[in-house]
């Protein structure tokens, strides 16, 4: 069989792992030929491709990032866009196409395999929100280096006497900030879920300090929002799937928290740093099972499907399922649990 790869989307640790595993299981085992195409749904519009096997792949495991590029791509905003990939499809031959990505490129998978395209997901967000999937590989990596930072900003906190805001990634769901926060002990976790209080975490914050605690540590994610009329977040561009560019909320929020509080207040951007580098133990195995179950799910005929982590078990659910609908963090981890140590 002659499989098309490709990766969509924001990059993140854990691709090549996908893309290895998916390729040695199809060619050592079902016989199989790979083309990759580069830079996501891109490579399918203007058909540039490259060829991947077993030695292509070697070495890649370890590597962060995609041998085959990335871009936020959106064929079906382009008036001939779909006859384009479809045409781009049956020239290369791919009698199956194993799309990689999380819930704009597995959209544009789903409505593909509703036209005809035979068509397999496997889940990708850093951000963990994927529905249908318990988690996504990049997701820990994520979440280690965003810990990491935080234990570093604690020194030079508490060195200072300094309130420190670190913006991670988290544009609807605030998985990384609630676990980096919780793992790194910080003061204060704010998240797309729920609307912040300027007011009541400045209150807090003073309420902290008068206890004989210098330093504090609020962790922001980047789709995080102020409740109404508190304080004024504006974001016009968007990308091409119509979601607005974030990024900045920590530059909003450190000076609002000085002005109110007199603390000495800095700013810490982790950004681009949580998708970079080698992926953890744990994303490793998991990119690997994702990569060995969506071939298995491609001869057996199950296209219109995703591949997902279900009571550590890998299932397949139907992509419909998977981008149906945001995956937002669990209230009890905010409330019973991280709320304990404000």
């Amino acid at each position: 069989m002659r499989v098309g790869l490709l990766t969509g989307g924001g990059d993140c640790p854990g691709l090549n792992a996908v893309i290895r595993a998916v390729v040695r299981k199809g060619e050592v085992f079902y016989g199989d030929d790979f083309v990759g195409f580069r830079d996501g749904w891109r490579g399918t519009l203007d058909g540039v491709t490259l060829p991947l096997d077993v030695e292509v792949c070697r070495g890649i495991l370890p590597r962060g990032g995609t041998i085959l590029g990335t871009s936020r791509t959106n064929p079906y905003t382009l008036p001939d866009g779909a006859q384009r990939v479809r045409a781009t499809l049956h020239r290369e031959g791919i009698e199956a196409l194993v799309a990689i990505g999380g819930e704009d490129t597995l959209g544009v998978a789903w409505r593909l395999h509703e036209e005809g395209v035979a068509v397999v997901g496997v889940p990708k967000t850093i951000d963990n929100d994927l529905s249908a999937t318990e988690v996504t590989f990049g997701f820990n990596t994520a979440v280690q280096i965003a810990t990491e930072a935080i234990d570093r900003l604690h020194t030079t906190a508490e060195s200072h006497d300094r309130v420190i805001v670190c913006e991670v990634m988290g544009r609807h769901a605030g998985w990384i900030a609630t676990y980096a926060g919780i793992a790194g002990g910080a003061a204060e976790i704010l998240v797309p879920e729920e609307p912040f209080n300027i007011d009541e975490v400045c209150e807090r914050l003073r309420a902290r300090h008068a206890k004989g605690r210098f330093a504090s540590i609020v962790v922001v994610a980047e789709g995080a929002v102020p409740t109404e009329g508190t304080i004024e977040v504006v974001s016009t561009e968007v990308d091409n799937f119509g979601h607005p560019r974030l990024g900045g909320i920590a530059n909003v929020l450190a000076p609002e928290i000085e002005r109110r509080t007199g603390f000495e207040t800095r700013v810490t951007i982790l950004g681009h740093v949580q998708r970079g580098g080698t992926p953890t133990a744990y994303d490793r195995v998991l990119a690997t099972r994702f990569g060995v179950a969506a071939i298995e799910t491609v001869h057996d005929g199950q296209y219109g499907h995703m591949v997902a982590l279900q009571n550590d078990r890998i299932v397949r659910v139907p992509l419909s399922h998977a981008v149906h609908a945001i995956k937002t963090v669990d209230p009890q981890l905010l409330h019973d649990v991280a709320a304990t140590f404000f």
